[in-house]
């Protein structure tokens, strides 16, 4: 065990190494989580060693991850997903249904297992709602029909990523049967289900209460309480911890602007979830990328990643036009943090090893980067 003060010389390093390539890659115009993992490959086993495989490491990434995942679902408003069009579901299960049969596909019949299959296809279904989101923000179309279209259809996909996300991490706890897969199912659907119905209904039957306490920030406390409470209950049903968290600010996304929420979590969230990324990119072993072999898979699987998004949800908007099939395809494609977070509860829990985990990586990260000039060139069409 380590000292504290090695402990806290390590932390130091992981967080000011984490802003500095965040800061780069951010100038750079791309996204910071990418200079944040390749911090942790620097310092990670393989090059300066300061980063190690050690729980208190990887509880502190977990925690990272699970604020990452509660501030993504503070900003999903329930009714909102109700609402939603047509084209915006339809483009969203397609877009996860195709990629993930292409994942799935392709690596059985690499001879991967089944279980490391599943976590691959898992891997290319989520879109990044946050990249996207900025893209439009950036050129002032949120309010233009394929950015409500793109930015409903993304949000409808993380919440089918997560269940995605359940599924298969519940069977990959044990020997794989349609039983074990029924029942797994049901808990991550009924889960879900009973915090969308019934949560929401009662966090607003009993809010007001909790406003009026004495204690500092409780709506925000009781945020934290659910996103703890809801991640343990999580992985007590055998489902990864982080689908608790997503629920948990789902939960109390109707009470977000309110009480600001988001703005409190905030410092939160900028301290912790760059250790998630940066213990993430430690994890990747740079000797598997010798092998030739490596390479041309992660490049099939990226190009795979990008065809089933372009196919899968440029098909559902096809009556608009190919220009803007074409539009909402390009919008889906990046994956940004939801696979990074499939990739390393697989790799934690055994399921993939370290050459999936970096072909998974390598998707990720390409996917996330290639398609921007591309969608940004197209919006420019408008």
């Amino acid at each position: 065990m380590q000292d504290l003060g090695e402990i806290l010389f390590r932390l130091f390093v992981i967080f000011t190494s984490a802003k500095i390539m965040g800061e780069l890659f951010e100038r750079l115009k791309q996204p910071a989580l990418i200079g944040e993992i390749l911090a942790g490959v620097i310092l990670g086993p393989h090059l300066f060693n300061l980063v190690h495989n050690q729980e208190i490491y990887n509880v502190l990434a977990e925690i990272g991850v699970m604020v990452l995942l509660f501030t993504v679902g503070l900003q999903i408003k329930v009714e909102e997903i109700m609402k939603v069009g047509g084209r915006s579901t339809l483009v969203a299960v397609l877009g996860v249904i195709i990629p993930f049969f292409l994942g799935y596909g392709y690596s059985v019949l690499s001879g991967e297992n089944t279980i490391g299959a599943m976590f691959m296809g898992a891997a290319m279904v989520a879109t990044s709602v946050g990249i996207t989101a900025r893209i439009f923000a950036d050129f002032g179309l949120v309010e233009s029909e394929i950015a409500r279209i793109i930015l409903a259809a993304a949000v409808i996909d993380d919440i089918l990523g997560m269940l995605v996300l359940a599924i298969v991490t519940g069977a990959g706890q044990g020997t794989l049967s349609y039983i074990h897969l029924g029942i797994i199912t049901l808990e991550a659907v009924g889960f879900i289900l009973f915090l969308i119905l019934v949560g929401t209904r009662l966090t607003r039957r009993y809010i007001a209460r909790v406003a009026n306490l004495k204690v500092r920030n409780a709506v925000f406390a009781l945020s934290l309480i659910f996103l703890l409470g809801l991640s343990a209950v999580a992985s007590l049903l055998q489902l990864a911890a982080i689908i608790g968290a997503f629920m948990a600010g789902l939960v109390m996304s109707e009470f977000n602007f309110q009480f600001q929420l988001s703005q409190r979590a905030e410092s939160l969230y900028d301290f912790l979830v760059p250790f998630f990324f940066v213990i993430m990119g430690s994890k990747i072993d740079l000797g598997v990328l010798a092998d030739s072999s490596i390479w041309l898979t992660a490049g099939l699987i990226t190009v795979l990643a990008i065809a089933g998004k372009l196919i899968g949800c440029g098909v559902a908007v096809i009556k608009s036009g190919l220009k803007t099939a074409f539009q909402v395809g390009v919008g889906m494609v990046p994956r940004g943090e939801v696979g990074l977070i499939i990739a390393s509860v697989g790799l934690g829990s055994g399921a993939i090893n370290s050459e999936l985990y970096a072909v998974v990586i390598f998707m990720v990260v390409a996917t996330t980067v290639l398609p921007l000039p591309l969608l940004r060139r197209l919006l420019t069409l408008q």
